[in-house]
């Protein structure tokens, strides 16, 4: 393999084993001298439970440290780390140079998000490289090249109180798995009965993927933060709220209240059949070795801890508990659609076809001419924004690119009783996907993986290249980076310089 060869990874060790574990979240704040980052990452270090440390990026929409940067210091105070890679503000090259990096710094661990959409960004404004379950399969891609062996965690939002919301995140969550994940880490939220929920599914499925519960401990600002939705995918109830807000009234501002709870989210995961615990909201190693302690002597009451931490949402949407309405009729424009669909065309229409766009294709002309007419239908009909690589007939006619984040393979953790993360008064476009594809009875078919679009296409026929096999789309992908093309990190710089390069110090 390229680059040096990583050192233990006392995380892969755990998950495999089948060892209950633990992970720390370390919030990589720009406010933050790198040097109290080292100090953190050392207090860590020296808990003997702790496998690694998840270091953020975007975390909340706002931008910290560079993840790499921060988790060679970590590595440095002997600190194993899980880097979070969004795509945020990344275009494929960039992706491609993060994972050069990661390689020359002999890391495995890789946290692949879409991201949240940068705070205060306008609209439009923000590029995003790929979705989640493409970079998965990105990283996928470079492991099975024999490039490095990247060990691949994802997220996972059970705690979504709509049927779409909730439906498409175990859809999308078996698509990361199907890419190549290797574990799975729960967004935020303070519902057992969600935990269990996603476990259930899972173990339907018989998907032995390992899950680790997110365990938070949530100070009162924080807890009214999210119980606006802030940062998007974490929510707190008003129960919950008000209950916090009780005990911060305490001489201790509620800290000891804060902490048991915490302990009891670890052993409820522990109970439910989960992996490991997350714990974030804290760098204090004094705190995260208590809350272990004190988990370990709750576990055997994890049943009566889970009744208790189950803040959900009144009248929410519970897979196995609640009723789910039936699908609406199909309308007739769908239907439509689906005869106008090229990969619906009978074999002898695509081959005569085929020649005819090829005809065309070789006119600039004509090709664009095709082009506009095209866009002058799709346009009003679909917002199509001409990407080049139309997979309408995957998404229930519903244009990928109208989402915020040209999300393709299903919607990000921000939805909020199925709206939309960046445009909160907009539905999410997923949701729409969702209901259509019950009506037509196409739910399992959402499960297909749409590869990352080839850019190059963009303002061109998609008819075009979707006949003469120049797009990217299931039966035909594009990677995202070309392996082939990329130089070995370690030959174009040695690890001391880009530890140097990174800020360790």
């Amino acid at each position: 393999m390229a680059g040096h060869m990583p050192t233990a990874n006392p995380l892969r060790e755990a998950l495999t084993t089948g060892r209950f574990c633990y992970m720390v979240e370390m919030v990589a704040s720009a406010s933050m001298a790198e040097e109290k980052l080292g100090e953190i990452a050392a207090g860590i270090a020296g808990i003997p439970e702790v496998v690694g440390a998840g270091i953020t990026s975007w975390a909340g929409g706002s931008a910290g440290h560079d993840p790499v940067r921060v988790a060679a210091i970590a590595k440095e105070r002997g600190l194993n780390t899980n880097v979070h890679l969004t795509c945020v503000s990344k275009t494929p090259a960039e992706v491609r140079k993060f994972l050069d990096d990661v390689i020359a710094l002999g890391m495995e661990n890789v946290f692949a998000i879409t991201g949240d959409y940068p705070k205060g960004a306008p609209l439009g404004t923000v590029g995003y490289a790929c979705d989640s379950v493409q970079l998965v399969e990105t990283l996928a891609e470079q492991r099975a090249a024999g490039r490095w062996p990247f060990y691949i965690s994802v997220a996972v939002s059970p705690f979504k109180y709509t049927e779409a919301d909730c439906a498409y995140q175990y859809l999308k969550l078996e698509k990361k798995i199907a890419a190549g994940a290797d574990f799975a880490i729960t967004q935020l939220g303070f519902d057992s009965r969600k935990q269990r929920e996603l476990k259930r599914y899972l173990d339907e499925r018989r998907l032995k993927t390992p899950v680790f519960g997110n365990v938070y401990v949530l100070p009162p600002k924080a807890a009214e933060r999210m119980s606006k939705g802030d940062p998007p995918g974490c929510w707190v109830s008003p129960e919950l709220l008000a209950e916090i807000q009780e005990e911060a009234k305490a001489e201790d501002k509620g800290l000891a209240a804060r902490l048991e709870r915490a302990a009891k989210m670890t052993a409820i995961s522990r109970g439910l059949g989960y992996a490991g615990a997350y714990i974030g909201g804290t760098h204090n190693p004094d705190h995260i070795r208590g809350i272990i302690r004190r988990a370990e002597e709750l576990a055997p009451r994890w049943e009566e801890l889970a009744e208790e931490i189950s803040y959900g949402e009144k009248g929410g949407f519970y897979m196995y508990e609640s009723p789910t309405p039936p699908p609406k009729p199909r309308e007739f424009s769908q239907k439509l659609f689906d005869i106008c669909e090229p990969a619906n065309w009978p074999g002898v229409v695509r081959k005569v076809a085929t020649p005819v766009m090829r005809w065309i294709d070789h006119s600039p002309a004509l090709a664009q001419a095709m082009e506009n007419a095209e866009l002058a239908f799709k346009k009003p009909v679909f917002g199509c924004q001409a990407c080049g690589n139309c997979v309408l007939g995957l998404m229930e006619y519903v244009c990928p690119m109208t989402c915020p984040k040209n999300m393709r393979n299903g919607p990000c953790g921000g939805t909020f009783n199925g709206q939309c993360e960046v445009i909160p008064e907009q539905a999410c476009i997923w949701v729409e996907v969702y209901q259509r594809a019950k009506s037509a009875h196409r739910v399992d078919e959402l499960k297909t993986y749409i590869p990352p679009r080839n850019r190059a296409l963009e303002g061109t026929s998609s008819y075009i290249n979707y006949l003469l096999d120049k797009d990217s789309r299931p039966e035909h992908p594009q990677p995202l980076i070309t392996i082939g093309n990329v130089q070995p990190a370690a030959t174009r710089e040695s690890e001391e310089s880009l530890v140097k390069t990174h800020g360790a110090k």
